[in-house]
């Protein structure tokens, strides 16, 4: 039998200040509630003390914020999916946002080790008022370390009812997934952003966080293998395939950061996990 973590952070709005309550089942819990920006904006580091999931773990996390609260959720290192023996390892992600909420998912690097069997399903029900910025990044066994992925399977579920909805299945011994220049093309990190609404984006304000992608991209190393595009009409994506995870990331930090700005106003303010 795996491990099974549970976490449920409950956002509200008190005054000026957004209030999180957290409760916790198993190896899952966040660190304690820090305000970088200012008492509206709740920061939360999630911890999974084991530091990565085997063959039959299952990780729950559930997430509602109330009208107008604003949370950014990350992560001090790599989530790690293992070798497995035969079951699945799976993370589970699920949101609700009510209207006027602000959630920025910014999570690090998954890392599926050659040999595992791993899912990451993420749903995000957002009210109209209601916006995300969201990412997602994988790296296919250890390309820093040239340990390859040649074998396994993993498998991603992203979805926003009604408005978008994103499946894949990358098993090492797809080829023509892999190495195809129409597929990855031997690169074996890939990223999306996403800036997501609960409404229809006014068709200019959609086309200016396009062209905001598209104008950092462009001056990126990675602007070969990056592109934007709007799915729907609440819905932006930006998607890039690296050798690395870190010039990636790089890319989508910059990104988030005119989004940001773009839409919400807000400085470039990343957590503080990420430099310590």
């Amino acid at each position: 039998m795996g491990w099974h973590g549970r976490l449920q952070l409950d956002y509200h709005r008190d005054g000026d200040t957004t209030q999180a309550h957290d409760r916790h089942e198993g190896p899952l819990r966040v660190l304690q509630r820090l305000y970088p920006e200012g008492p509206g904006i709740c920061h939360h580091v999630l911890v999974h003390p084991p530091g990565g999931m085997v063959g039959g773990d299952t990780l729950d996390i559930t997430l509602t914020l109330a009208e107008r609260s604003r949370a950014v959720i990350t992560s001090p290192g790599a989530a790690r999916f293992y070798r497995s023996q035969g079951e699945p390892a799976v993370q589970q992600v699920r949101a609700t946002l009510a209207a006027g909420a602000r959630l920025e998912w910014l999570p690090l690097e998954t890392l599926a080790y050659s040999g595992c069997d791993g899912e990451n399903r993420m749903r995000f029900e957002l009210a109209g008022g209601a916006e995300m910025i969201g990412w997602d990044i994988l790296a296919l066994g250890l390309p820093a370390a040239e340990q390859p992925f040649v074998r396994g399977r993993y498998r991603q579920h992203i979805e926003l009812p009604g408005r978008w909805l994103e499946r894949a299945l990358i098993a090492a011994a797809d080829a023509t997934l892999l190495d195809s220049p129409l597929g990855t093309a031997g690169r074996r990190v890939m990223g999306t952003l996403w800036f997501a609404a609960g409404a229809p984006l006014p068709a200019a304000r959609r086309d200016l966080l396009l062209e905001a992608a598209r104008d950092v991209a462009s001056g990126h190393d990675l602007a070969p293998t990056a592109g934007a595009t709007a799915p729907s009409d609440a819905v932006v994506l930006l998607r890039a395939l690296a050798p690395r995870v870190e010039p990636l990331m790089q890319l989508f930090r910059a990104v988030r950061h005119r989004w940001r700005a773009q839409a919400w106003d807000l400085e470039a303010v990343s957590p503080r996990i990420w430099t310590t």
